[in-house]
């Protein structure tokens, strides 16, 4: 994401046009691959309908840029509470008098229509909400991170495919899995230069990392098919307490969307039923299952902040970059980012991505669990609203790093922080495997 820091004021309203056009041209790709009535089914009870996610989108566009940045009159005050995350579960929201498809379409255009005309007449100065757009910053990644939750909701539904794209680019040589020892000591974690970075990512301080070792790229389905069928799920030992009550409860045997005809085991995605790919990341894993894998591999998952040091810290440089490969926004080169593959890349498709010490596929191609409950920094601060993430800090929440084929690099960044329940399959999640160093490791 174009650090709009550098831009000059013409050039960041041309960006911030770009960005609200391109994330609209999601939404509505993810809205119209469907008829009325499928965005208007639940697909799952763990989902909303599309349509309120839709509405949710051009809502919350509503209060923060027409009303509050652009002081306007409301555009339907009368919504604000079908539309409040907050108020209504997932679960009870298709029993909700919501927007017709028409209607949310509708509502979506004027509400931009409006935002677009904020945005030329306000100076993005003088507020804090206002400096370096960050407002229409936070509403870009606020929809982007929605489309990728619609984008979870059709994994879900059930029917033909209606997305399609093409296959993501497969590695030139097969990649080997190894490990990287990271060196120990501090590096700088998070960020307070990052003009769009939202207020978990805050600010930047100082963190000291014992030595350890990480492995070069995710897990594979590969590996994690060895988990199962060595009879993994079935095995107490390996599982937290937690997580073996959950692996009970659910009656959980493999990775979501997985399944087994005869000796072949086959996927589910996006309407294809496919045989596992096996040198691709695992996805559709909960942090428990990644936890007790972790565990039979004879390893552990890595700590948030070792997660960051791999991905950021430059040994050379005795610094912290923005993305793995450097300060400069992702390309396809780099990552598999913003949809342009359904599907998570064979391990080592993208070497240009990789991290100095050769850690790779860090950003893009499936959220990576850590062993990290979800807290604010030292010094953290809500901003502009503790509803973003604040109510969420505590032990009940995992953090996830890195985004996945479906994160747009809007909403993607090596200081950016996802987080969720670790019993949460249904999310494009993965992970990769850390280890203590030993003695005699690290020179």
């Amino acid at each position: 994401m174009t650090n709009t820091a550098d831009l000059g004021a013409e050039a960041l309203r041309d960006h911030v046009a770009a960005q609200l056009t391109r994330a609209r041209e999601r939404s509505a790709l993810l809205t119209d691959a469907v008829d009325d009535d499928d965005l208007v089914r639940q697909h799952s009870k763990l989902m909303s309908p599309l349509v309120w996610d839709l509405a949710h989108i051009g809502n919350q566009e509503e209060l923060w840029l027409v009303r509050d940045v652009g002081g306007r009159e409301p555009v339907r005050r009368d919504i604000d509470e079908l539309y409040d995350a907050f108020q209504h579960p997932r679960a009870a929201r298709p029993t909700l008098p919501l927007l017709g498809p028409g209607e949310a379409r509708s509502y979506v255009r004027e509400v931009r229509d409006k935002v677009l005309d904020v945005l030329e007449r306000t100076p993005l100065e003088g507020r804090r909400l206002l400096d370096r757009a960050f407002a229409f910053g936070m509403i870009v990644q606020h929809e982007q991170q929605h489309d990728e939750t619609m984008l979870a909701t059709h994994q879900l539904r059930t029917g033909a495919p209606v997305l399609h794209a093409p296959d993501p680019p497969k590695p030139v040589v097969a990649h080997r899995v190894d490990e990287v020892i990271v060196p120990g000591g501090r590096f700088t974690m998070g960020t307070s230069a990052e003009p769009w970075a939202l207020d978990n990512e805050r600010p930047a301080h100082a963190v000291e990392v014992p030595p350890f070792a990480i492995e070069s790229v995710p897990v594979t389905c590969g590996r994690y098919l060895e988990f199962v069928e060595g009879g993994g799920y079935d095995d107490r030992r390996w599982w937290s307490d937690g997580g073996w009550a959950f692996r009970v409860e659910a009656n959980l045997v493999a990775p979501r969307f997985w399944d087994k005809h005869g000796q072949t085991w086959t996927r589910r995605r996006f309407g294809v039923v496919e045989e596992i790919p096996h040198d691709e990341p695992v996805v559709h894993v909960s942090f428990h299952e990644a936890d007790a894998f972790a565990r039979w591999a004879g390893k552990r998952l890595p700590t948030e902040a070792e997660w960051e040091k791999a991905a950021r810290h430059d040994p050379d440089g005795d610094r912290s970059r923005r993305f793995p490969w450097g300060d400069e926004d992702p390309e396809p080169r780099h990552a598999n980012l913003g949809q342009r593959h359904l599907r998570p890349a064979p391990v080592g498709a993208y070497p240009d991505g990789a991290s100095p010490l050769g850690v790779h596929q860090l950003i893009g191609d499936v959220w990576e669990w850590t062993a990290t409950d979800f807290y604010g920094y030292p010094g953290f601060q809500a901003f502009p609203y503790r509803e973003y993430s604040e109510v969420f800090f505590g032990p009940e929440y995992k953090v996830l790093r890195g985004g996945s084929f479906g994160t747009d690099p809007a909403a993607c960044r090596g200081t950016f922080r996802n987080w969720d329940y670790p019993i949460r399959r249904q999310i494009f999640a993965g992970f990769r495997l850390a280890r203590d160093v030993r003695s005699g490791e690290v020179r």
